[in-house]
């Protein structure tokens, strides 16, 4: 491990620790200095989840959980919807940065750092979990950007990402800085894109299909430099630029050589530098005000060695009429304190079929849940499925 990882990973306990210490006297403190727009309102889901960090929707008022560090799997279980969890169910432990889930069929998938793992039927069995099965086991091991992210597209297929193994570095494996998809049996992995530093993620967009997907910069060019990228995914064999181009626009001072920014393809939206853009969704439920359908909310999860940090809040983008952001404002902030401490850090983004919506965080082992008081429209049952996109169109 180099010293920058080292000292990352300090710098990540101590945080971790002050503020967990802080959140367990009084929780309802941390609440009380989250923000939101008005007529919205925050509460806890789970309470009791160490290291919550991906979700998947699962049935029976399930949500499955991801962790990285902790490397356990929960399902926080909501029976009655309330709104509450009332239980949080230990699917498993001592697993290898089990952050990716994804649910379908009656099956909970979850990406390691080398694996894809699957616990088939496992909403009958939250107390006695299933042994997994072996999907997928031929990702790096590296554990630096190892943990992935994890869902199922609209054609049925697993997406995920393998991250570099390094701060910045040339690797001439191809798996490396990669976007992947494969079939839900594991067969036909394919690289979809390259040049993706770290990628922890993506949604499809409504209407379009589009995938869009974050990607945290690389370290040590500058409190303000690079941008952390939000990029648009079109066609296979696209190169988003990493680790010869950042932003777009910036060459890398150590690897560029005589690589041009123009030889790759840019962000479609440049948040600010280290903030670290992960879980996002477009909103598709039908509680909130109708200007947030169809728009997106990231979970910004903070900078680890920013002069002054930046970052530790959920986001809106919001898109144009081109398909394209356009703007970028606060929906939920306050976890980064105007004195500079840090009170939790938002992971991932989920929305239930209520149309509420849950924020998970790793540093806390919290997830909240995020209603709106003025039901401008019906709730929807379900949250629709989108339809798969034929091959050689956005998906």
């Amino acid at each position: 491990m180099n010293i920058n990882n080292i000292a990352a990973k300090i710098v990540f306990i101590l945080l971790w620790a002050g503020s967990k210490a802080y959140a367990g006297d009084n929780l309802q403190a941390v609440l009380s200095q989250l923000r939101l727009p008005e007529g919205f309102s925050l509460s806890i889901f789970a309470d009791n989840v160490p290291g919550a960090r991906s979700l998947a929707l699962g049935e029976n008022g399930v949500v499955y959980v991801g962790t990285a560090q902790a490397g356990a799997l929960y399902a926080a279980q909501d029976a009655n919807g309330d709104g509450v969890a009332e239980a949080v169910h230990v699917i498993a432990k001592n697993l290898y940065l089990p952050n990716g889930v994804a649910y379908k069929n009656g099956a909970l998938y979850v990406a390691t750092v080398n694996r894809i793992l699957r616990y088939d039927a496992i909403s009958e069995n939250l107390t006695h979990p299933p042994k997994p099965v072996v999907i997928y086991d031929q990702f790096p091991s590296d554990k630096a950007h190892g943990w992935k992210y994890l869902r199922f597209g609209p054609d049925g297929k697993l997406y995920t990402a393998v991250g570099a193994p390094c701060n910045v570095c040339d690797s001439k494996q191809e798996i490396y800085a990669s976007l992947v998809r494969l079939d839900a049996d594991g067969q036909n992995v394919q690289i979809l894109a390259r040049g993706i530093r770290n990628t922890v993620g993506f949604d499809w967009q409504p209407g379009t299909g589009a995938l869009f997907f974050n990607d945290n910069g690389r370290d040590h060019l500058g409190d303000d430099a690079p941008p952390d990228e939000l990029n648009l995914w079109s066609a296979k064999g696209e190169h988003f630029g990493y680790p010869y181009c950042h932003g777009g626009d910036i060459l890398d001072p150590e690897l560029a050589n005589e690589k041009k920014c123009s030889q790759f393809k840019p962000p479609v939206w440049r948040y600010k530098a280290h903030v670290a853009p992960l879980g996002m969704r477009f909103y598709q439920g039908l509680q909130f005000p109708p200007t947030y359908q169809n728009q997106l909310l990231v979970a910004q999860h903070g900078s680890w060695n920013r002069t002054e940090p930046q970052g530790y809040k959920v986001v809106l983008i919001t898109f144009g009429e081109d398909g394209l952001p356009k703007s970028e404002e606060n929906f939920i902030s306050g976890w980064l304190t105007p004195q500079g401490e840090v009170l939790g850090r938002p992971v991932d983004i989920l929305t239930l079929p209520d149309g509420s919506v849950l924020v998970s965080d790793d540093q806390l082992g919290v997830i909240y849940r995020v209603t709106h008081s003025a039901k401008t429209r019906a709730i929807s049952p379900t949250i629709a499925p989108q339809s798969p996109q034929p091959e050689g169109v956005p998906l």
